[in-house]
């Protein structure tokens, strides 16, 4: 039996306990939830979930309650059996229920199907188990029993912020109860390695709801880590033939309109800003600017490909209910780039730059990834910019590229963006989630819409080719999912701050600052804590941080020019001289 089935069936059980626990009461008798309003309650990733509208808020602790109830519910062996019945009838049925009169309302045709599980009755279209026990030589076994409910969320009915919110419930199930336990697990770390919490506590970043949700403010350390991610980016770009170019944070409302962001892309982008006579846009991309800078002169077929790059920031809306501290805000850094080359040309750029996108991803400390094709979907053209021919042309050539390098793919119709298919690559972080971070994008409509050109071999104009590309993606997302990878203990390379050094007594804070002076004179990011604290709370304090190596100093070491080593995650490794320490911490830096 297909584990999606029983997470769909686990959804209904789950209204159905809710039904039996808050009930509507007669008129007149108090009751705190009296008249649950019941909205969807679809199978997901790894479970299933189900929308309410309860008179008054649900507590996180009356999850056990109503999975007691849907276990009891199972061990009646209920089950599940399908009827179609016309329209007017289902509207007499679910009278009392708008939601479902708004679907009833919704669905094409004059029947709609439902299915009874004991007292419950829902709007559905299946399918589900057949009952929710099994026999077996005379003993009954459930069918549906490795589940858990798990949390309580807000969800706006529908997706849609206009509408009201409603209380979703989510449940996890898995065929096997060692494979919830181990979910179950997977959850509890996840929750360890939280980004937001993580970023509180290591003072990296945070988001003040004043200032603006979905925006984050960048501490010190925060900002440093941020910028060595960037230039580590932009070091390895340049090096392989890329050039810096930068754009402004706003354009005029035209360029976006011609490049068809403006009809294909409206919700995701901000509302006009009017400066005198005119509108501008918070740039929701950077591909417009970079376009720009290609036609501010003529180009040969000798000058390409050319590859421009920026860390551009730009501004998405993002409705408040899918904010996320840094996996999905409202205003982003990309490592952006574009390239231009001719036809020829393309299948050369997209097989160097999957070479680079896995280097990229290796030196940050991800080895495993998936890759997904998205195309476009042959029943819903008009989403799209351009002719089959050219579609065709873009998803073949990309397709080309992944097979050239043996890469396994899954092919996703309807995934593509409105001006050209693209591969995505997917991580897997170090507790096994998958994270999209890495996009590359093949486009030959803009350079049909901007008319851009270069001169070929024999002197005529000729169409180039644009390939999108960001290997990080969002700066903030990719430092988020870093974040989690590696539970905040970063590498040294890319701790803010790799070297603390404490000193025992007031007699050696002069050792200490100047062992920290020499470090940094070496390009180390140090710092020494030479307060009137003790020994351990500053040690405490530097773990608390992360920090990748303490530094102790005392009589002993300061006499002999040592230093008293303690690394992260094995304690104290015993004096060294303070050559031979920055010698070998030079050594893991540079081999990442």
């Amino acid at each position: 039996m297909q584990i999606n089935t029983i997470r769909h069936s686990l959804a209904h059980i789950m209204a159905y306990a809710v039904q039996e626990l808050y009930p509507a009461a007669p008129s007149g008798e108090p009751r705190l939830r009296r008249g649950v309003k019941f909205g969807i309650g679809p199978e997901i990733e790894n479970g299933f979930y189900y929308d309410f509208d309860f008179p008054s808020p649900l507590s996180q602790t009356e999850l056990q309650k109503i999975e007691k109830k849907m276990r009891e519910l199972i061990k009646q062996n209920l089950t599940f059996r399908k009827k179609n019945i016309p329209k007017n009838e289902a509207k007499k049925l679910f009278k009392k229920q708008p939601y479902k009169l708004e679907l009833i309302k919704e669905l094409p045709g004059k029947t709609v199907s439902i299915y009874q599980t004991g007292k419950f009755i829902d709007l559905c279209k299946g399918p589900h188990v057949k009952s929710t026990l099994q026999f077996h030589s005379g003993q009954a076994k459930e069918i549906i029993d490795a589940f858990k409910l798990t949390k309580i969320a807000g969800a706006y009915w529908k997706g849609d912020e206009k509408n009201k919110m409603l209380t979703r419930i989510y449940g996890v199930a898995f065929s096997t109860k060692k494979e919830l336990n181990n979910h179950l697990k997977q959850i509890e770390e996840a929750e360890k390695r939280d980004h937001r919490i993580l970023g509180k506590k290591l003072e990296l970043f945070l988001i003040d709801e004043e200032f603006g949700s979905g925006l984050p403010l960048w501490l010190p350390k925060g900002a440093m880590l941020r910028k060595l991610i960037m230039d580590f980016a932009l070091k390895t770009y340049l090096e392989r033939g890329y050039q810096l170019v930068a754009t402004p944070h706003i354009a005029n409302l035209n360029i976006f309109k011609k490049s068809g962001h403006w009809n294909f892309y409206r919700e995701n982008m901000y509302s006009p800003i009017k400066i005198e006579k005119e509108y501008f846009m918070l740039k929701p991309m950077n591909c417009p600017g970079h376009v720009k800078i290609y036609n501010s002169k003529i180009r040969s077929y000798k000058d390409l490909p050319i590859r421009f790059t920026e860390m551009g920031t730009v501004y998405r809306y993002e409705k408040s209910g899918v904010l996320h501290g840094l996996t999905r805000v409202r205003g982003f850094t990309q490592d952006d780039a574009h390239i231009f080359c001719t036809p020829e040309q393309l299948n050369s750029e997209l097989l160097k730059m999957i070479d680079l996108t896995k280097y990229i991803l290796n030196s940050f400390g991800f080895k495993k990834f998936e890759i997904s094709l998205s195309t476009r979907s042959s029943k819903e053209k008009k989403k799209y910019l351009g002719s089959d021919k050219i579609w065709r042309l873009a998803e073949s050539t990309l397709e080309n590229a992944l097979k050239t390098k043996k890469l396994p793919y899954k092919r996703y119709p309807g995934e593509a963006v409105f001006y050209g298919p693209k591969i995505d690559f997917l991580i897997s972080d170090a507790i096994g989630r998958k994270w999209q971070l890495t996009t590359i994008q093949v486009d030959f409509n803009f350079p049909e819409k901007f008319e851009m050109a270069y001169v070929d071999k024999k002197g005529k104009k000729q169409r180039p080719v644009m390939i999108h590309r960001a290997l990080l993606g969002s700066i903030e997302r990719f430092l988020g999912v870093l974040l989690e990878h590696y539970a905040g203990a970063l590498p040294v390379w890319l701790s803010p701050v790799q070297v603390l050094v404490i000193p025992v007594g007031s007699s050696h804070r002069k050792y200490a600052q100047e062992v920290a002076e020499k470090l940094k004179s070496e390009g180390l990011r140090v710092e020494a804590k030479v307060e009137a604290e003790t020994v351990s709370k500053k040690i405490r304090e530097g773990e608390i941080q992360k920090i990748p190596y303490i530094l102790v100093v005392g009589d002993k070491e300061m006499k002999k020019k040592n230093v008293r080593v303690r690394e992260r995650g094995k304690g104290d490794l015993g004096q060294t001289p303070l050559t031979k320490f920055l010698k070998e911490i030079k050594i893991r830096i540079e081999n990442k």
